[in-house]
């Protein structure tokens, strides 16, 4: 049995970084990776980078082969990077295996019929998700019904891509592939998309997006998937059977514990499958640690890299920050435009008692955006009337993805919405208009 001071199951943000960063303290470490088109973690290889990268092109007016080029450019130099970088370290072994627990702190790997157990002081498991499955008969035996890694490996566009569900995946990929000159039809349960957001956004989203040309089955009952010849048919209770080249199952991703062997431990799962932590990322058997997608957090790789801070602080005594204290995690919807969002909308501030302000601004009443010539969008924000702290803002707008750290390192820091109010933006660019939007 070899022997580590770090063990880490997934080249995912997290683990990757504390394999680096033991590796540069002296330490012996050992990273293990089933999938060799997965170094680096989601991110890189199947989500952020190579879907931003296929957006970027179509905004340019690329075709799809020449923005599917630039995707495989820029993953293959970040997954060998990242790859290099703990691949020419002395002190990491990288194993390309799979990992199974056999005790609490023994790991069996297994690769080409070969097994080796590693044990190791601290391990940290960063397997990620992996996408959620509904249990719609025809889903998983049907041919062309994808979901959102194996889509972007096709190597010419569907003429009419199917999207089964309209959350975050599902609407990046009907704006993007509408880009791309594809029809696409998206396919949901509920009547509207991101009903979470605020309503006047949640509405000009949607306008948007059928502006572009993708359609929209709302309020739709998935009875069955069958083919027809190459075609995927959809056969739903409401509106038929609709049929498409190729369908997208856009349902969410759950933490992928799978055939971790997680049984032979000590470790506990939550109600929905995810590992279980504490505070500081901790699992239930002391120094094996759950970081990532895998713990049922949000599913960021930002919110991975905090992970990774977390437990690092944890492992050189600073107990400092935790989990209970992150706060204020914004995000961002790439559709066209971008949708970014922090903190509270207003139905939820009001549901909390707080004594609000609002204000909404028209991306057509910015100077910026006129000159952009991209007047498409609303920002707006939330505030407490008798603090003068800002509870959340939403910003639907070109450079969103970037305003909306300012916002949320405002509220971090109690600054009130009156500083932004009354701040000194340089002139012209989207970012001055927070002076009018918290003029309230």
């Amino acid at each position: 049995m070899k022997k580590y001071d770090l063990l880490v199951i997934g080249f995912g943000k997290a683990g990757k970084t504390l394999a680096v960063k033991y590796a540069s303290l002296g330490k012996k470490v050992a990273v293990i990776e089933e999938d060799n088109t997965m170094y680096g973690g989601t991110c890189i290889n199947i989500g952020c980078i190579p879907t931003k990268t296929l957006i970027v092109a179509a905004n340019n007016g690329d075709s799809y082969e020449e923005a599917k080029n630039k995707r495989d450019t820029v993953v293959n130099k970040l997954r060998s990077k990242n790859f290099d970088m703990l691949n020419n370290n002395q002190n990491v072994d990288l194993y390309n295996a799979r990992a199974k627990f056999k005790a609490n702190k023994i790991i069996e790997i297994s690769s080409n019929n070969e097994t080796v157990e590693l044990t190791a002081e601290i391990i940290v498991i960063n397997t990620g998700a992996k996408t959620n499955l509904l249990n719609i008969k025809g889903l998983t035996t049907s041919n062309n019904v994808v979901n959102s890694t194996e889509l972007q490996k096709y190597e010419k566009a569907p003429k009419h891509l199917g999207i089964l569900g309209a959350g975050n995946i599902g609407l990046e990929f009907a704006s993007l592939y509408s880009k791309l000159g594809t029809k696409v039809t998206v396919i949901d349960h509920s009547d509207k998309i991101l009903a979470r957001e605020e309503e006047a956004i949640s509405k000009l989203a949607l306008e948007y997006l059928e502006n572009q040309g993708v359609e929209f089955k709302f309020n739709s009952t998935t009875e069955e998937i069958f083919n027809n010849g190459d075609s995927v048919v959809v056969k739903t209770k409401e509106h038929g059977e609709l049929e498409f080249d190729v369908l997208l199952h856009a349902t969410g991703r759950k933490p992928n514990t799978e055939n971790l062997g997680l049984e032979n431990t000590n470790i506990n799962l939550t109600e929905r499958g995810a590992i279980e932590v504490d505070k500081f990322c901790q699992t239930s058997v002391e120094n094996v640690f759950a970081v990532g997608d895998v713990n049922g957090g949000l599913q960021f790789t930002y919110t991975s890299l905090d992970d990774y801070r977390i437990v690092l602080n944890y492992l050189q005594g600073n107990k400092d920050y935790s989990l209970e204290d992150r706060k204020n995690v914004p995000y961002t919807v790439f559709i066209e435009p971008p949708l970014s969002r922090v903190g509270l909308t207003e139905k939820e501030a009001a549901q909390k008692g707080f004594n609000i302000a609002v204000k909404e601004i028209p991306v057509a009443n910015m100077p910026r955006g006129v000159v952009n010539g991209d007047t498409k969008g609303l920002f707006k924000a939330v505030v407490d009337k008798d603090s003068k702290l800002i509870l959340g803002a939403t910003l639907f707008g070109k450079n969103s993805e970037e305003l909306i750290n300012i916002i949320k390192m405002a509220m971090d820091n109690n600054i009130t919405y009156t500083y932004i109010r009354d701040q000194i933006f340089n002139h012209p660019n989207m970012a001055e208009n927070l002076n009018d939007l918290f003029n309230m």
